[in-house]
């Protein structure tokens, strides 16, 4: 396995950063920030969709305990709805960093696109969370809280089977939109269901 870099920024106190739920239609979008030691290495840390579930949540148990600082953001479908997924996201990372018991002093951020926050500098970095050891330590982090929220969510609506698709687009999920409709905790201004092709009679 490749081993991921400790940091991007040289002798700053660095924090990384990392979204979940980007593409899902109903739910919160999730965000983590996470400060790791200097010259911190943990062979197994990765972006959390080459992990398994089980592997992720025990990997959460640890990047909590060997953190210099961790702290997870969101911003609810409303919020979504109103800003805009990308937006959203970013206000999500914006409230995740403004929780660090540690102030950091630069961002490295998964993906290409992020707002200034205050006066720090920061760097996207496109697969981050397969490159940086703290972007992916905030990946599980994101994940891994998201998925504990889709799964509470699912106790209230069942039907959508949260807890198996956590929102996202499946099949199931968009028929059960179709049969049931939307709930509030759905994205209004996605695509919930796609549109019915018609079929014209022939002449």
């Amino acid at each position: 396995m490749t081993m991921l870099k400790n940091h991007y920024h040289e002798g700053l106190i660095e924090a990384g950063c990392d979204e979940a739920g980007r593409g899902c239609l109903a739910g919160a979008v999730f965000a983590a920030a996470v400060i790791l030691p200097p010259d911190y290495h943990h062979e197994e840390l990765n972006d959390s969709k080459q992990l398994s579930e089980k592997r992720r949540y025990a990997l959460r148990e640890q990047i909590q305990h060997d953190a210099i600082a961790w702290a997870v953001g969101t911003a609810t479908p409303e919020e979504i709805d109103h800003f805009n997924i990308l937006n959203a996201s970013i206000l999500s990372m914006h409230r995740a960093l403004d929780q660090l018991a540690v102030r950091p002093q630069a961002i490295i951020i998964d993906g290409n696109r992020f707002k200034p926050y205050h006066d720090l500098p920061y760097q996207t970095i496109v697969k981050g969370d397969g490159k940086y050891l703290s972007i992916a330590a905030a990946s599980i982090l994101a994940k891994t809280y998201r998925d504990d929220y889709m799964k509470k969510l699912a106790t209230e609506y069942p039907q959508y089977d949260w807890t198996g698709n956590k929102g996202y687009p499946t099949k199931k999920h968009r028929e059960a939109i179709r049969e049931y409709g939307a709930t509030p905790y759905h994205r209004h201004s996605f695509t919930l269901l796609p549109p019915i092709e018609l079929e014209l009679p022939f002449d």
